[in-house]
């Protein structure tokens, strides 16, 4: 059975991801910020019925649309046991398998960005919803969670087979990319991944999804390890990295001054 993905942008940079199985006309949405989006398309598509809302973290563009959504369709509500998800019917901190479109999802606790942080990855189907963990080419700001706790979930992440597609859920890539040109400026995948992107924008096209192999060859948060990623870094702070979690450290930090 084949799953389309569709993009339905809201506020200035969020995408809401609708999942849709057409032999069955029920669709899923991720992270819902604003309900406008889904409802529009459910009224574009009759017959068509919203069966679950997956949830990644608490943040309001991620979860303001939740309500409105559910009280509208019924539509069943997955999200993270340790946050305060609206409607929340279905409780996950991760390692849980959940059922969604007849396709069986992994849950997978990715704490950093928030503390309760979760991803779904569906293994048939490379698929990987990670909300504000992994981004296309950077991750999100630690706003509750410690550098050890999001260096550990973007390792998790990064451990899922190359072909994994990465769905985020902000259009950050052209930014990301700037930095990690700085982070590695002879890194000629990067050169190559912003000219791309580049083009994709002018055009009007979004820059997802990613795949877990383009990310590593292209993501600084994912490259603590490489000689020039730690070299730029101790260049740039005037002080020496030991290790790949300090690195990780002194790269986000860094990236929130970029």
């Amino acid at each position: 059975m084949m799953i389309q993905i569709d993009a339905l942008p809201a506020f200035s940079d969020n995408y809401l991801w609708l999942l849709q199985d057409a032999s069955t006309c029920r669709c899923t949405v991720v992270d819902p910020g604003d309900a406008a989006p889904v409802l529009a398309w459910l009224q574009a598509h009759p017959g068509w019925q919203l069966s679950d809302i997956l949830v990644t973290h608490h943040h309001f563009d991620h979860v303001g649309g939740v309500a409105e959504l559910k009280q509208a369709t019924g539509a069943r509500v997955h999200g993270p046991a340790m946050e305060k998800i609206p409607e929340r019917d279905v409780d996950l901190i991760g390692g849980e398998t959940i059922k969604v479109l007849d396709q069986d999802f992994q849950v997978i606790a990715v704490p950093g960005h928030t503390l309760g942080h979760i991803a779904y990855y569906q293994a048939d189907l490379s698929l990987l919803f990670c909300g504000d963990t992994l981004f296309a080419a950077g991750c999100g700001r630690l706003f509750e969670g410690t550098p050890q706790q999001m260096h550990a979930s973007l390792q998790r992440l990064a451990a899922l087979p190359d072909t994994t597609r990465v769905y985020c859920t902000h259009e950050y890539t052209l930014n990301n990319l700037r930095f990690a040109c700085a982070a590695e400026p002879g890194n000629e995948q990067i050169k190559a991944r912003l000219q791309q992107v580049s083009e994709w924008r002018e055009a009007g096209q979004i820059s997802l999804p990613s795949t877990v192999a383009l990310e590593k060859s292209s993501n600084p948060f994912l490259r603590t390890d490489v000689p020039e990623v730690i070299a730029t870094l101790e260049q740039n702070d005037s002080k020496r990295y030991d290790d790949a979690l300090s690195v990780f450290a002194g790269l986000r930090a860094w990236k929130d001054r970029f």
